[in-house]
């Protein structure tokens, strides 16, 4: 299994999930909002704050329709492309939002919709790529993008696993400079129903390379639950306001949320443990009162054989354990005991 490194943190097993805060339109193309978000995520103790970059002209025909989620967000009679041109981020914008986030001490991404923005981004010198579920079968804009050789988290909604095959070829071919895949449901919101969290498990078992989740569902449980099955990546939006308007506020986490999610995350990624059954260091004191020993069950005289009705098995759990009463069936007392004393082996002849 290879791990990926985007600006010295290290992605993979045996390394922390890393955390990407979804900031994506959520800016509603104010520069102020997206300063304030990036504030957010670095609150909460994100690893790294994802925007969109596209030309609308790029990315869309003047009258594609939108989604349904997004009609339901937005203003139902305005063209997708109107929507989007909204929403663009310019190079300087690019420049003050890179420099507010490094001033925050998170790394800054970006999502490309099209070769010119991927072009854009790696002027930018972006550490990573982040490709969004659209376009995994857009073959020329992977390989544009892997041509640059810089590591790639690559989400897969809407796709087959022989999809994902395909595009991580495409990736490889053009010039894998590494490669992460994240599971995605590409519906806003998802159902916890949809989330199907064990498809991370099978790109595992295909793909020797970090798997993780990008998360639609609403609240943060589905997000913990693929942090427990082992999601080393875990994306979701926020916003600064779920009532804003735009498309993707209504399926995002709102900053205290969102910093709820990062403990929650920690204190999974704590709890998995190292794997190995055996008592925790805390659980002694527990066992000493918990347990049960083997006990004189009478005033025992020395000389005396003992057999079963001369042994109890009561706390503590100090002496010997109950598991051992078999040895002392049939053994002589050495010296006198006297009722509800713990048996040691010094007691026997």
């Amino acid at each position: 299994m290879t791990s990926l490194n985007i600006a010295g943190r290290q992605i993979g097993l045996g390394h922390p999930c890393f955390v990407i805060a979804e900031a994506g339109v959520n800016h509603n193309g104010s520069l102020d909002l997206a300063r304030r978000l990036i504030d957010a995520a670095a609150d909460a103790g994100a690893d790294a704050v994802k925007f969109q970059t596209f030309q609308a002209e790029q990315l869309v025909t003047a009258d594609a329709p939108k989604a349904i989620y997004q009609q339901q967000t937005t203003d139902a009679d305005e063209s997708q492309f109107t929507m989007l041109k909204r929403l663009e981020l310019d190079a300087p914008a690019h420049h003050e939002l890179m420099a507010h986030t490094a001033a925050r001490g998170l790394i800054f991404l970006s999502t490309p919709f099209d070769e010119p923005s991927a072009d854009l981004l790696e002027a930018l010198d972006l550490p990573a790529f982040k490709i969004p579920s659209g376009e995994i079968t857009n073959f020329p804009l992977l390989e544009h993008v892997a041509r640059k050789r810089r590591p790639i988290i690559l989400s897969t909604g809407m796709s087959t696993l022989a999809e994902v095959e395909a595009a991580v070829a495409a990736i490889r071919g053009a010039g894998d400079g590494g490669l992460a895949l994240l599971h995605c449901v590409s519906c806003y919101p998802t159902a916890p129903i949809d989330a199907n969290l064990r498809a991370m498990q099978t790109m595992t078992a295909a793909f020797p390379v970090p798997v993780g989740f990008s998360d639609h569902t609403l609240g943060t449980e589905v997000a913990l639950a693929a942090v427990a099955l082992g999601a080393q990546i875990i994306e979701k939006h926020l916003t600064l306001d779920r009532s804003l308007p735009g498309p993707d506020h209504a399926a995002s986490l709102e900053p205290a949320e969102f910093k709820a999610l990062l403990r929650g995350i920690r204190n999974v990624e704590t709890a998995l443990g190292h794997g190995r059954k055996e008592p925790a260091l805390s659980e002694a004191n527990t066992a000493a009162v918990a347990r049960k020993s083997l006990i004189a069950a009478r005033d025992l005289p020395a000389g005396e054989v003992l057999d079963a009705t001369a042994i109890a098995i009561k706390r503590p759990g100090t002496g010997l354990a109950p598991a051992r009463r078999g040895e002392l069936v049939g053994r002589k007392t050495r010296i006198a005991v006297p009722a509800g004393t713990l048996f040691t082996l010094e007691m026997f002849a």
